[in-house]
């Protein structure tokens, strides 16, 4: 290997400072453009730029919603992911996410529980208004523990967006996900629920998470849906065949990949001796991050390193790049504890790759066979495929 030409992720952090500064952006929406999309509605995937940084639409007509090319997810900073900075430093973070650009943060109930959203809540108080703040419904919490249940039934939808309005510290959410289908439920009711908040003003606009393309139909159907939320990377491409893609696009609807770095795997950092705090850390029960499918796995990592030794780019980079050439209706979300690699993910929109190129590793990868499942049987239980 050559050294000179080499671009790891560790050597990447020692430079990020230098490029930071060509990243900043002003935190506000530009609320023109955000009036002419409530009075007139636009498109799904329709995109544009303002100070180098690029915006995409999510969703169609009055459910359209404009936020940054990459979101955030917040739910690394206090839950699932080991160890966290404490809650200065994290809020601190999430504040130079919306200096750079970010217009769009992810949390929900089930995270913490309920820590999450009391810590977004709170470092995105000061832009009230200029940030869009995504929360989801659907696990159960009672006195504030996660059962393993799943709830959409309308009187607990209703009492859910009440209680994170406060968490929130907002006074409507801009998009409303449930967040795990709800087999006791009909689509249809949590549907004709969402649309009542929304004439309400409590909710603007609303989503689903890991469903089948009949479910999204069924429910947009009833009530226009703004984004669907799926896990979606090289590793884990299963809405590219099981329709979901294709009904979004028929649709109109936008798109929104969750752990597009697959937990943090295809960043290159993780390996075979890795130790995931079993308190704190969901990737200790997952097939995938066991030490014999890390270490399997890792030969994909390689390709991504490969293709970026070339191009300037760290594998992460490499990983969010792909997803954002796909469509322009997909808004991934990653999620960090570390400015650099806050920095890092955001440099992924400077680079400008041929689209054949992003083919070749498409088929690299696809030649790979991945070995574990990405959830274990009761995880995978609550997926509504």
């Amino acid at each position: 290997m050559n050294n000179d030409k080499s671009i790891s992720r560790r050597g990447f952090l020692k430079t990020a400072a230098a490029i930071g500064a060509a990243l900043t952006v002003s935190p506000a929406l530009d609320k023109v453009k955000a009036a002419e999309t409530a009075l007139t509605g636009a498109r799904n995937g329709s995109t544009r730029k303002k100070d180098g940084v690029e915006y995409r639409t999510l969703g169609t007509g009055r459910a359209a919603m404009e936020v940054s090319a990459l979101g955030f997810g917040c739910m690394g900073m206090n839950y699932n992911r080991s160890q966290s900075p404490d809650r200065r430093e994290c809020i601190r973070i999430i504040h130079e996410a919306v200096d750079r650009g970010v217009t769009l943060f992810d949390t929900a109930i089930i995270y913490g529980p309920l820590r999450n959203e009391l810590l977004a809540g709170e470092a995105l108080a000061p832009y009230k208004g200029c940030v869009n703040l995504t929360t989801k419904f659907g696990h159960e919490v009672i006195d504030g523990k996660g059962t393993g249940r799943q709830d959409s039934s309308r009187a607990t939808v209703r009492r859910y967006c009440e209680e994170s309005l406060k968490r929130l510290r907002l006074d409507t959410i801009p998009l409303f996900y449930q967040h795990r289908y709800d087999r006791n439920t009909p689509i249809e009711d949590v549907a004709e629920t969402i649309s009542g908040l929304i004439r309400e003003g409590k909710v603007q606009r609303w989503g689903l998470c890991e469903v089948s393309a009949d479910t999204i139909r069924r429910a947009h159907a009833v009530c226009p849906l703004t984004a669907i939320q799926s896990e979606y990377h090289l590793m884990h491409r299963d809405v590219e065949t099981n329709g979901v893609l294709d009904t979004c696009r028929e649709l109109g609807i936008g798109f929104v990949p969750y752990s597009p770095l697959n937990r943090g795997f295809l960043g290159g950092c993780i390996n075979e001796y890795t130790v995931f705090d079993t308190a704190n850390d969901n990737r200790h029960t997952l097939p995938r991050f066991q030490p014999d499918a890390i270490r399997a796995n890792t030969r994909i990592v390689a390709v991504l390193q490969a293709f970026g030794r070339t191009r300037g780019m760290t594998s992460s980079q490499v990983a969010l790049g792909w997803l954002l050439h796909k469509v322009p209706w997909i808004v991934p979300i990653p999620g960090t504890t570390k400015e650099s690699h806050l920095v890092e993910n955001l440099h992924t929109q400077t680079f400008n790759i041929p689209d054949a190129d992003w083919l070749a590793l498409e088929n690299d990868v696809a030649a790979i066979p991945v070995t574990g499942d990405r959830y274990n049987a009761e995880q995978q239980r609550q997926v509504g495929y």
